[in-house]
């Protein structure tokens, strides 16, 4: 896998909190049992995505997180940089140091063309998109079911 598991996990949460009204919090414990992430683990990667700006927190008895922007202006690059990095875009397949065009490894070039079409792919999806495809073609966010189990349970 090319992401991290926190990655993976933070683009999931991402994506559910682009299911809801901005206006309101949602309660991280809400959040983990329905996209079906340890509550500790995903309480986590919530505080990165907050710390790069990317979510609002409120704490007390009716806090919770959401989406600091509006989700068409959160692209899956946002959230990859903000838990990953940037090292998915610009370190070597064989993880040598050096490589590039003067001091290429064997995959050097294979690589460079896959990790610009993951760019492109990752700055060009808003959470936004995944949200409206997902709703229209009832795609599964989480093992046991597809959004319409998400939005209506």
């Amino acid at each position: 896998m090319l992401l991290s598991k926190s990655c993976v996990y933070g683009l999931r949460a991402s994506i559910y909190l682009a299911t809801k009204n901005n206006s309101e919090y949602i309660p991280i414990k809400k959040m983990s049992e329905t996209i079906e992430i340890s509550h500790h683990f995903l309480t986590k990667i919530l505080q990165q995505l907050t710390a790069q700006g990317l979510l609002d927190s409120y704490k007390g008895p009716n806090g919770g997180v959401r989406l600091k922007k509006p989700a068409s202006e959160i692209t899956l690059m946002d959230v990859v940089l903000a838990i990953d990095g940037p090292d998915l875009l610009t370190e070597c397949a064989l993880g040598l140091p050096g490589c590039g065009h003067q001091n290429p490894c064997p995959l050097h070039d294979k690589w460079a063309t896959t990790r610009d079409s993951i760019k492109q792919m990752l700055e060009s999806s808003s959470l936004e998109y995944l949200v409206e495809r997902g709703k229209s073609e009832d795609l599964r966010l989480t093992n046991e079911g597809g959004f319409e189990k998400l939005l209506n349970g």
